[in-house]
């Protein structure tokens, strides 16, 4: 009698186990999913930023000190080489900004 008892016992307790393991992993699921939506959408208003302002052109050292702001932004949201190459160059640069690159970072922009 008593080992059925503790049969029945142990059957409760492994379907609370298996419960919360499911409530644990929908729970990480979720978490990770939040962060993955986060994650895209500092990476798309980083390249937002950028973008905007290569687009028009640097026209003044106002424009390049603000991409030169976004640089570590741009290399932390995991933008692509194709963006923060040239972003990094622009930043760099002293008085003369690359045609080249302003250039590049544009075509990257576009694409």
């Amino acid at each position: 009698m008593k080992r059925r008892l503790a049969a029945l016992s142990a059957v409760p307790l492994m379907l609370l186990l298996t419960a919360c393991g499911s409530v644990q992993e929908a729970t990480q699921t979720a978490a990770n999913d939040a962060a993955s939506k986060v994650a895209t959408a500092a990476k798309d208003e980083v390249r937002k930023q950028v973008c905007a302002v290569a687009q028009d052109g640097l026209a003044n050292v106002q424009d390049k000190a603000s991409l030169g702001k976004l640089v570590d932004a741009a290399a932390t949201a995991g933008l692509p080489s194709d963006i923060t190459t040239p972003l990094g160059q622009i930043a760099a640069s002293g008085d003369q900004v690359p045609a080249g690159s302003v250039a590049a970072l544009k075509e990257a922009c576009a694409a």
